[in-house]
């Protein structure tokens, strides 16, 4: 079959634009070499930390020994199956500050400006806010789209504690960090509908197919193809044979921000010398693919608890058997949430515009892997800095595309990491020791009471720190006079006709929170640049911003 574009993945951004574009009855084809996403283990949101820890759904990635986290290796989840990362992430729903959309724009990402991001982002919701007091405005969000958000109904006193501990703190309630203000202590949001997790495959990818003009190909991706500079398909390899998917208009590359810039470089598009140093032919000199690495990196503050309230009780073989087998019957009860059901945003101090720290409450103290704290009845928040100035690389390890690359974050390379970091865990101890925490809190799990000075909490970040799986910067978007550009504003590859990228890869700067809002929104914004539609009109709403945020921390 003929095929006017070819999509390299089936993940966040590749699904929203295999659905737009074949709703706009275009052929499209989409390339994944991941399987299934029916198990259970990914459909129930309580079991998110399985999906990310099996290779069957994951593409086991592994960074270098990081050198200022003591050469420690830290895991780079990246969905291997339909839906992606989307499909074993931890649904946290995130849009991103305001400002931060301001600044991909001011950094050469023209038309890319919150104004401009805002309508797509209503577009591709549905969304479901809470009702009472924390309910959010509906004129910041989408009723219609295709992408459930819903909130958690937080049966557990710990959430409203934690929102209440960060009240009494002197930070301010949002009713919808997703809405006019993010800055603030409230309930966070999910891609959850009906208990089941909705991914950007449900959302967008079976709607694709059904419309008859999107098919899934199952096989692995090896390299664009590019014929007098222009590309014309994707070579693949399926059951042990190589051929190649021909693409009619373009071929868009949507595979990750770890397997995006591997997949360009092996087509030949990267720093000429990285690129020869492999025997590969260079057809476009492009030194910022595999550049501008970012990444949010996180600590888990853990507290035992005074009550037994926490999720520790089923935390055995009996108690998560009868939370599975209610929710296999049901789609209720607790298997039905991802347990994220409050969070914070702040700024770490006075003169920091907008929120640089955030924080999702957890009702029991457990790592990512599903190893529970052996304190028992405890409790936990993930913090850490929203914007490093750290970067990192992605590179070849070799020209066979079934190498595995190069990952080097340089994770807290930066001074001014390790002030953020110690900084957000004296802020996030202030508010756990408010009046609101007093009946729940008996002590301070990790890092511990007897870590106060900066060189102990420094010991406990270099020790502890863990990702929160939010790479992103490895193509980035800019001015197609801009050396260190990957693709211009309407997310087509400098240098090279026919090719573009729309994933978290293009992102200039990484955004505040998860990432899967925000590259679900490249998706539907970079389909209609692909089908040559004029933008969305702008969008004349204004985000609150803290009006003494020059001179007052909270």
């Amino acid at each position: 079959m003929a095929w006017d574009y070819v999509i390299i993945g089936a993940g966040s951004a590749g699904c929203a634009m295999a659905y737009r574009l074949a709703e706009a009855g275009r052929r499209v084809a989409v390339i994944e070499y991941g399987g299934s996403d029916a198990g259970p283990f990914i459909q129930m949101p309580a079991a998110l930390s399985y999906p990310m820890n099996m290779k069957m759904y994951d593409w086991g990635f592994a960074t270098e020994p990081e050198p200022h986290l003591g050469g420690r290796v830290l895991a780079t989840p990246r969905g291997k199956v339909i839906g992606g990362s989307s499909s074993i992430n931890g649904m946290v729903y995130v849009r991103g500050h305001a400002r931060d959309f301001d600044t991909w724009e001011e950094m050469g990402a023209q038309g890319w400006a919150y104004a401009d991001v805002l309508p797509y982002f209503k577009r591709m919701e549905s969304w479901h806010g809470d009702q009472g007091d924390l309910a959010g405005d509906v004129a910041w969000r989408g009723t219609d789209g295709p992408l459930h958000v819903s909130r958690g109904p937080r049966d557990n006193p710990l959430f409203d504690a934690f929102i209440r501990a960060g009240a009494q703190a002197g930070y301010r309630v949002t009713r919808d960090y997703n809405g006019e203000a993010q800055e603030g202590f409230g309930p966070m949001e999910a891609t959850i509908w009906k208990g089941s997790r909705w991914s950007a495959a449900k959302a967008y990818l079976n709607p694709a197919r059904a419309t008859g003009n999107a098919q899934v190909i199952r096989a692995f991706a090896r390299r664009v193809v590019i014929e007098q500079g222009r590309a014309v398909g994707v070579e693949v390899e399926h059951s042990g044979r190589i051929e190649v998917i021909r693409a009619d208009r373009e071929v868009i590359v949507a595979a990750s921000s770890i397997n995006t810039p591997k997949i360009l470089m092996l087509s030949g598009i990267g720093a000429g010398a990285h690129l020869r140093e492999h025997g590969i032919e260079v057809v476009a000199d492009r030194p910022g693919v595999g550049a501008n690495l970012q990444d949010h990196l996180e600590l888990y503050l853990q507290f035992a608890s005074l009550q037994p309230i926490t999720l520790y009780k089923y935390w055995n073989l009996l108690g998560k058997g009868l939370i599975g087998a209610q929710w296999l019957f049901t789609r209720r009860g607790l298997g039905a949430s991802n347990q994220f059901e409050a969070c914070g945003f702040i700024r770490s101090r006075a003169g920091v515009e907008y929120p640089d720290i955030q924080y999702h409450f957890l009702p029991i103290a457990v790592r990512y892997d599903g190893k529970a704290s052996a304190h028992g009845h405890g409790f936990q928040v993930h913090t850490g800095p929203m914007r490093s100035k750290s970067r990192g690389t992605v590179t070849l390890r070799s020209a066979d595309p079934r190498a595995v690359p190069k990952i080097q974050f340089n994770y807290m390379s930066e001074p001014s990491d390790w002030q953020d970091f110690r900084t957000a865990i004296r802020l996030t101890r202030e508010i756990f020791a408010q009046e609101a925490m007093r009946p729940f809190v008996k002590s301070e799990i990790q890092p511990g009471e007897a870590l106060q000075s900066d060189a102990d909490l420094d010991g406990f970040i270099r020790d502890h720190a863990e990702s929160a799986y939010h790479p992103c910067g490895t193509a980035r978007m800019g001015r197609r006079d801009d050396p260190m550009a990957v693709v211009d504003p309407e997310c087509r590859v400098i240098g090279v006709d026919g090719l573009r990228v729309a994933d978290s890869s293009i992102f200039p700067q990484i955004t505040n929170g998860n990432l899967n809002g925000p590259s679900i929104m490249t998706g539907e914004k970079a389909a209609d640049h692909i089908l040559g539609r004029e933008p969305l009109p702008r969008s004349n709403q204004e985000p609150w911003i803290h009006p003494n945020w020059r001179t007052a921390q909270r």
